[in-house]
């Protein structure tokens, strides 16, 4: 009725009906307009329109006339693009009814398609850009009808228009534009993008670079698109236009997130391209950290370039105001790395990194180690015992922040590691503390001293060990937190006191191997000997484990136990009762095993405190040890005599004067050789411990004839003992009065004594004299005095036992300082006899230049101390 006077107001209805997002409404509309057209058109559209061919049409130039006559040409052209799109509607219903119309109503298909082809690509571009998917989907299978139905030729026409619509002010349809390309490259052979590539490169070159993301996201689909088709050439074509944009300030953001959007769809093969741009001299990790977010996997086959460049720029820009931007950068790099073969990639080269000589490579690894173990969610168990064997030697580096660094990062990883994993690890890390214990000959460990920090980034793992680990995990976590102890200055260790010693105490309370106990009282000696009064909270506890240990059946832990109690008496205020104590242990004694480590024991607390006891606690003790001097037994004679030489540097004038002159220095004749045995052994360490007292003017000569009737003794463990007595007050005179300071007479029993027929007295008159000067602050003997004894020694180098000739050499390192130099040696040189300096000569060249390289021995000649 209206069809002709209310087109104006009926058809923007029904145009707008044709693009609506509920397809019936579009199916209506549809069927609508068609009545619309066969009335302006004069035809009948109750005709049938099924031919073999969808193209087939039915409609007259007449009607087209008469079409355009009525609507408008604009208007008819959206009339028709809306009916052509439906052609391609996810809806059979719609699709049927759109194409029963378009025949009818339309002369020419190709033709019609070429006349509304602006207007047809306007509204496809925003259907593209369309949220709604049915819209997408139309467009997308509209297009590609369009170029299957005007083949390629109609590239020529399409180009422009979508060069026309990026350009627009509307964001979906520039977004529409890429999507629209995509379609379009999809349905033409790889000829004709390549003819057209001119065209289409800036215009996805442009897009990629739109302010708006849709737009850029959509842009970077079309690349993956162009870059199936036409293959590399698109990289060459359009990322390097990309990269120049990234120094434009204006578009470097734009430009790097249209990168990083064609490395989300194309990451394998743009990478390629861009990382040896990328890693090139300087180093852009700002880009490299943006894109490798999308990277994905394709990441992994390039860590071998980037990781070596992170590094390089990393180092140039530490203590720069840009070092923390750079390392930002080079963190999200690396943690972007989610697979097991990138990650195992990245620890080892950057594990590799940290034992550079370059301090300042060593110190950029380290700190990505660090930043990535403190960062990442992935599960690193399998590396980590190389990780903290690696971290743990870089904390003896001579760079503060290297060291710090390397803290960090061991705190990271052991904080996160669950009580089974840490108990996997008290092997590995007991032997990289032995391990690095060596590389810093008895120093402290750099690392284990930083403030504030101290061993707390490895205790946690140590401390499991102790209180859960198997007995064989205890023993192993004990002696690798002794190496700690060892390796840490006093300062350090005191915030850790309780969380070591806690545990110490709980296990020695219960019953475990003697080889557990043994561990954890060394352990807790060490403790003890490092930061004493630090540990007077726990003084109860740690004097009853100690006495209880004393008791032990094992020897071993006898012998542990008092050399703890030795360091424990040290910090204790009231000692006496501990004295009585120990002493009524040692008179009640059935075993004499327990007897001779409780006399050690007696020794050891002696040693720290003689000078606190009571006067008349020490007279009982005097006079209860002076009564074991004789003992048939040799390890209560030799252990008895070491007390009573160890207190005589605590005895007053008169109380000491009394044991000298009535004991140690009495009278031997007619006295039984277990007694003069015993006296030999005291006063050899009296004059060890007490020299300045036995060597005052009273006691000088008869010291020495003493000491020298000793040494000549028929009796062997006599003549032992008097040579080391020998040796305690050579060591003494050339400390006090230096080279020529020594008695002669000591010096030439010296050199009789490595002269003997015994081989034992021999080997211990070498042993001794490598003790006296094996400390480089022991002063050199007198050439005159020297002379003799390094004839002997060298005599000595050809004996039979193998063991003198051993110790031979050992000792002439020490006598010639041959670890501080060869200026002694070749002094003395020149004033022995050819046959002996060929001997020296021949000796040096064979054995001593090899010992002197050699870290010293710490071996204890003292044998009245029981090991």
């Amino acid at each position: 009725m209206y069809a002709e006077d209310a087109i104006a107001l009926l058809l923007p209805e029904l145009e707008q009906g044709l693009f609506d997002d509920l397809w019936r409404i579009r199916f209506s509309s549809v069927q609508l307009l068609g009545d619309l057209l066969f009335h302006i058109s004069g035809v009948t559209g109750k005709m049938t329109t099924e031919t073999a061919s969808e193209d087939d049409n039915f409609g007259t130039a007449q009607s087209n006339k008469a079409i355009i006559g009525a609507l408008g040409p604009e208007r008819r052209n959206r009339v028709l693009s809306g009916l052509y799109m439906g052609r391609s509607d996810t809806q059979l219903v719609v699709r049927q009814a759109s194409l029963h119309v378009w025949k009818i109503v339309v002369s020419n298909t190709p033709r019609t398609l070429r006349e509304i082809l602006p207007t047809l690509f306007s509204l496809l571009l925003g259907f593209l850009a369309s949220t709604c998917p049915d819209k997408r989907t139309i467009a997308a299978r509209t297009l590609g009808d369009l170029v299957r139905k005007l083949g390629e030729k109609i590239l020529p026409e399409i180009i422009p228009i979508l060069e026309e619509g990026l350009r627009s002010d509307k964001s979906d349809e520039r977004q529409g534009v890429c999507i629209g390309l995509s379609e379009i490259m999809k349905s033409t052979s790889k000829d004709a993008v390549l003819v057209f590539s001119e065209s289409l490169v800036p215009t996805v070159r442009k897009a990629l670079c739109d302010p708006l993301e849709e737009v850029r996201e959509a842009a970077a689909q079309t690349f993956e698109q162009l870059h199936a088709t036409i293959g590399h050439q698109a990289l060459d074509d359009i990322l390097p236009a990309l990269l120049k944009q990234l120094d434009d300030e204006e578009t470097a953001e734009f430009a790097l997130d249209g990168l990083r959007q064609v490395m989300a769809v194309k990451s394998r093969s743009v990478l390629p391209y861009l990382v040896p741009k990328l890693t090139a001299p300087p180093v852009n990790t700002r880009v490299l950290a943006f894109l490798s977010a999308v990277a994905g996997d394709a990441l992994t086959r390039h860590l071998g370039v980037i990781l070596p460049a992170l590094l390089s720029s990393l180092k140039d820009k530490l203590g720069t105001d840009e070092a923390p931007q750079e390392l930002s950068s080079c963190q999200t790099v690396i943690l972007s790395v989610e697979d097991e073969v990138g990650q195992r990639i990245v620890i080892d080269d950057l594990l590799e990194a940290t034992r550079s000589p370059d301090p300042g490579l060593r110190q950029a690894a380290v700190t990505l180690l660090n930043g990535y173990f403190a960062r990442t969610r992935l599960d690193h168990s399998a590396h980590t015992r190389n990780l903290l064997s690696g971290l743990i030697h870089l904390l003896n580096d001579t760079n503060p922040e290297v060291l710090s660094q390397s803290w960090d990062a061991i705190n990271a990883i052991t904080k996160k590691l669950d009580a089974c994993t840490q108990l996997t690890l008290i092997d590995d890390l007991h032997r990289d503390i032995r391990s690095v214990s060596a590389e810093v000959k008895g120093e402290h460990l750099p690392g284990f001293c930083l403030p504030k920090k101290g061993v707390t980034c490895i205790l946690p793992v140590l401390r499991e060990g102790v209180l859960n680990g198997s007995p064989e995990m205890k023993e192993e976590a004990a002696r690798a937190l002794g190496g700690v102890i060892k390796l840490t200055s006093p300062e350090a260790l005191r915030p850790s006191v309780v969380n070591i010693t806690g545990p110490l105490i709980r296990i020695l309370g219960d019953r475990f191997a003697a080889s557990v106990k043994t561990a954890l009282l060394e352990t807790l000696t060490l403790l003890l000997g490092k930061v004493g009064i630090a540990l007077k909270p726990f003084l109860p506890q740690l004097q009853t484990i100690f006495l209880k240990a004393l008791q032990d059946s094992s020897r071993a832990v006898r012998l542990r136990a008092a050399e703890a109690l030795g360091k424990l008496v040290s910090i204790h205020s009231k000692v006496d009762p501990l004295f009585t104590e120990q002493l009524n242990a040692i008179r009640n004694a059935e075993d004499s095993g327990v007897r001779e480590t409780m006399l050690q024991a007696l020794r050891f607390v002696i040693r720290g405190a003689g000078s606190k006891v009571d006067p008349a606690i020490r007279k009982s003790i005097i006079s209860t040890l002076l009564g074991m001097l004789g003992h048939d037994e040799d390890a209560t004679r030799m252990s008895s005599a070491g007390c009573v030489g160890e207190l005589c540097a605590f005895l007053p004038e008169e109380e000491l004067k009394s044991i000298l002159l009535q004991h140690v220095l009495a009278d031997i004749s007619g006295v039984d050789w277990m007694v003069r045995h015993g006296r030999s052994l005291a006063l050899a360490i009296a004059v060890k411990s007490a020299p300045e007292q036995l060597c005052a003017e009273e006691y000088k000569n008869t010291l020495l004839d003493m000491v020298l009737v000793n040494a000549t003794a028929d009796r062997i463990p006599i003549a032992c003992s008097g040579i080391r007595a020998m040796g305690f007050l050579m060591r003494h005179q050339l400390r006090t009065d230096g080279g020529e300071g020594v008695s002669p007479r000591i010096t030439t029993q010296f050199t009789k004594s490595l002269q003997n027929q015994s081989s034992d007295i021999r080997l211990v008159a070498e042993r001794v004299l490598w003790w006296v000067w094996k400390e480089a602050e022991t002063p050199p003997l007198a050439s005159g005095q020297l002379k003799p004894l390094l004839k002997a020694l060298l005599d000595n180098t050809k004996d039979k036992n193998t063991t003198v000739r051993a110790q031979s050499e050992h000792t002439l390192v020490s006598l010639l300082r041959l670890r501080q130099g060869e200026e002694l040696m070749q002094s003395m040189s020149a004033i022995l006899d050819s046959a002996s300096n060929d001997l020296l000569s021949d000796c040096h060249r064979r054995s001593l230049k090899k010992i002197s390289v050699q870290p010293e021995s710490n071996e204890e000649i003292d044998d009245t101390i029981l090991t």
